[in-house]
């Protein structure tokens, strides 16, 4: 059975972690474009406004159209639900990144390649994540964009919130990003179109 799933609330993803645990729907591997697929998490990190929802969409699109069951978990619709009690203290962003790697996980055991696209700011953080995942499920996109470009491109006027005082915590203003050192896969979305940082994920994939 194939499923390709983007979660759309945390109700919603509730509801199919209990669905997938009542059918058989494991596999071993899937077929993309003629080469052995195994599950496991692409981790897009980055700065708000980086483009990591933007091409993790894609990127959950482009599996679908070619018959790869995916999970697509995005940061923001995760604190709508199933991490709406957590702020953004150091502990609440551990404890954040820590509830959607043991979702992810939960997913991967169960066949599905899982697009996640969280900030997680902190090489600890994003380590913590590869250890619940598991390192050889896990791999590391960073969304590399300047800072002063992601502030020119904010749609949701966070950053602006965030200069003025009204928003604590932001990260890149009041709260540090530390990039990661060995990525398994750096896009540079300053320079690149959105096609051309896919076809380096796409590339990324038929590779690893």
């Amino acid at each position: 059975m194939l499923l390709t799933i983007k979660i759309v609330s945390s109700a919603h993803l509730w509801f199919m972690i209990n669905y997938l645990f009542s059918v058989d729907i494991k596999s071993n591997d899937s077929n993309l474009m003629g080469m052995t697929f195994v599950p496991q998490v692409l981790w897009f990190t980055g700065l708000s406004g980086s483009g990591k929802t933007t091409l993790g969409n894609m990127t959950a699109d482009w599996l679908k159209q070619n018959d790869i069951p995916v999970m697509n978990l995005d940061g923001d619709v995760l604190r709508t639900g199933l991490c709406r009690d957590l702020g953004f203290t150091q502990e609440d962003r551990f404890e954040n990144i820590r509830r959607a790697s043991e979702v992810s996980k939960l997913f991967v055991d169960q066949g599905f390649l899982v697009v996640c696209t969280f900030i997680s700011p902190l090489d600890e953080i994003r380590a913590m994540a590869r250890h619940i995942i598991g390192a050889d499920s896990f791999k590391e996109i960073f969304v590399d964009c300047p800072l002063d470009v992601c502030e020119q491109r904010d749609v949701k006027g966070l950053y602006a919130r965030a200069r003025q005082g009204k928003i604590t915590k932001f990260t890149g203003i009041s709260s540090p990003f530390e990039k990661p050192s060995r990525p398994d896969l750096t896009v540079l979305t300053e320079t690149e179109t959105e096609e051309e940082s896919l076809k380096h994920i796409i590339d990324f994939l038929q590779k690893a």
